[in-house]
């Protein structure tokens, strides 16, 4: 009984300190448009190993947060069509990490690659975010 009753507690604080980075925050993304990538955001390799060539493209917008705190490491998520209708992000909707988004509105903006046979313009609908109150950070062992 005493190590349940020790289990317990621990799980009690361990949900006590981290229930701010546990809440996910809504944040809602306007004014979405992209470019081609230019200078060093265009240099290296944009097509994760693949031998396929991909074209590189900035998504860029306004996120607003409207908490009265700063959010950490939202998850963007949106669906990319190109020209013909066709996803150009294929069985993906997470799109990238904005890091911090302070209170109010700022502007974010997220590098993607898409391959080099889909054709532009690009059309970018239902875009959302999702971050935390507290830095998610990775339990590390040695």
């Amino acid at each position: 009984m005493k190590l349940f009753s020790t289990l317990l507690l621990i799980l009690n604080l361990l949900l006590f300190f981290s229930a701010e980075a546990l809440a996910s925050t809504p944040i809602t993304l306007t004014d979405i448009s992209y470019h081609e990538c230019t200078g060093e955001i265009a240099q290296g390799n944009v097509n994760s190993g693949s031998s396929e060539l991909a074209n590189c493209f900035l998504v860029i917008g306004k996120a607003e947060n409207k908490t009265g705190k700063t959010v950490y490491d939202a998850d963007v998520f949106g669906r990319i069509y190109d020209a013909n209708n066709e996803p150009a992000m294929q069985n993906r909707t997470r799109l990238g990490t904005i890091e911090e988004i302070p209170p109010g509105v700022s502007d974010f903006e997220i590098r993607i690659s898409v391959p080099a046979n889909q054709p532009t313009p690009l059309k970018l609908e239902q875009f959302k975010a999702s971050g935390f109150a507290g830095k998610v950070r990775p339990y590390y062992y040695d």
